[in-house]
């Protein structure tokens, strides 16, 4: 793998059961990631996705890409537009560094509002990769 390869997009359909659900597994018990009339109190136009599950949608993004060997070592992100149900999301990615077995991948995911999430992750790749 060099610098400027591409991996393949992700498209996750966002449903209310993946947001409830992934609420719920992560434990954040927030009203606005399971109670659409308390969200929309708060000023939300509906439930939304929480960085837990984004988090973990990077993760599981790039090591698919990577493959079951790899060690994720560094993930940063960044949120920005909501993840409401009923939208999809586009995961894309970009190697952006490689040095020896380590290897940097810019992220990127999309709602049809903007972007949900922005961020770099470091994965780690055994020997021979």
């Amino acid at each position: 793998m060099i610098v400027g390869d591409r991996l393949p997009d992700l498209v996750i359909p966002l449903t209310r059961t993946l947001i409830v659900a992934t609420a719920i597994a992560s434990r954040d018990y927030q009203d606005v990631h399971h109670d659409p009339d308390l969200a929309a109190e708060r000023g939300s136009k509906d439930i939304f996705m929480n960085i837990l599950t984004t988090d973990g949608l990077i993760d599981r993004f790039v090591t698919s890409w990577a493959g079951p060997a790899a060690v994720v070592r560094k993930i940063k992100i960044r949120l920005g537009a909501p993840n409401y149900p009923g939208d999809t999301m586009t995961l894309t990615g970009q190697v952006t560094a490689v040095d020896g077995g380590r290897v940097e991948v810019a992220v990127r995911g999309d709602n049809s509002i903007g972007a949900h999430v922005t961020g770099t992750v470091v994965v780690e790749l055994p020997e021979g990769a």
